[in-house]
């Protein structure tokens, strides 16, 4: 009879669990309207993707992707806290419900995507594993790195690079550092022949040493790095409103339509395309559950994915990369999002 009571005390725990709120299974759209503030994680220390100056602005790609989501669901995109993470706490961060959205130069991979409470929306932008050698030398590829000693920040630097060196028949001679900065510091410093790391780390690094034109970049990447924003699992309206903040970025590049053209657009908008993509007659709001103009909001204050790149990241900004496979598909890159038809 006891053992009955035990199971059925057991089953009764089980039936009433889901009833339990947790962070997971809450209505983050619902959560975010009425705290008035959408609470995005953010790196905060790397330019181009994050970074807050000494007079406490901010600027970045991922940046300006929390200020998307804030403009479609908030209204204005200065409806925001950013909240830096460091790399280590972050996924426990989104789990806790501590932040809404992660934005913070994350890698998509199997681990992380199949890791408890945690759901990648899509890749803000394709980066690298790349490296960099003073101009000084005369070193023009990676190939050449055989025997010389190389600066990589823990934990992925070393391990792509071991795989890089293993699979041509180099000679590695590799110095692990915790982080970028040491790592950086030591290269500076003549410890090292060669800095590796992430492509738009090395471009930020380089843009803020003195003599930058002192450092050249490598064309080889050893590495894919798709670094996606994360939302919690389990909550599918808001995975869908910050997968779609980030379509629209794209498709309104797509179809020509940036901040200083919205209001034209959307005033004569006839095809259902362009007329989805405006939310013209608030289809796609209502099935989002926000206010009615969402994308147009999206776009009118933050910009299509061409002005986010070019001033964060292109050559409008200090770090001066090229779009290359960050361009659109019909311009040979792999940038793509499917219609909002």
């Amino acid at each position: 009879m006891k053992q009955h009571s035990r199971w059925l005390t057991a089953l009764i725990l089980l039936c009433l669990l889901p009833l339990t709120p947790t962070p997971a299974s809450a209505d983050t759209l619902q959560d975010v309207k009425a705290r008035g503030v959408l609470r995005c994680g953010v790196n905060g220390a790397v330019p181009g993707l994050s970074f807050k100056d000494t007079k406490g602005d901010w600027s970045g790609l991922d940046v300006d992707f929390c200020r998307a989501v804030a403009a479609a669901v908030l209204g204005h995109k200065d409806k925001l806290e950013l909240v830096p993470i460091p790399s280590e706490t972050r996924f426990d961060a989104l789990r806790e419900g501590r932040v809404d959205l992660l934005s913070r130069n994350t890698s998509w991979t199997l681990s992380r995507d199949l890791a408890p409470g945690v759901t990648f929306v899509g890749v803000l932008y394709h980066d690298g594993q790349g490296f960099m050698v003073h101009r000084s030398t005369s070193t023009m590829s990676a190939r050449e790195l055989s025997k010389q000693p190389v600066c990589a920040a823990a934990p992925r630097g070393p391990e792509n690079v071991r795989d890089y060196f293993a699979r041509n028949h180099m000679e590695l001679d590799l110095k692990e550092f915790p982080d970028t900065p040491a790592a950086a510091k030591a290269y500076l410093n003549g410890a090292c022949y060669a800095l590796t790391g992430d492509l738009s780390q090395l471009y930020a690094l380089r843009a803020e040493m003195a003599g930058e034109d002192a450092h050249r970049i490598l064309p080889e990447i050893i590495s894919k790095e798709p670094l996606a924003p994360a939302v919690r699992r389990g909550d599918a309206r808001w995975f869908d409103i910050v997968r779609w903040t980030l379509f629209t970025l794209i498709n309104a590049e797509e179809a020509g339509v940036d901040s200083s053209n919205v209001d034209t657009a959307r005033a004569r908008a006839r095809s259902e395309d362009m007329q989805l993509l405006l939310d013209v007659d608030g289809r796609t709001s209502k099935l989002l559950g926000l206010d009615p103009g969402w994308s147009y909001r999206i776009i009118g204050q933050v910009g299509n994915y061409d002005e986010v790149f070019e001033r964060n990241l292109g050559e409008g900004s200090p770090l001066k990369i090229t779009r290359g496979i960050n361009a659109l598909w019909r311009d040979g890159g792999v940038l793509y999002a499917p219609s909002a038809r």
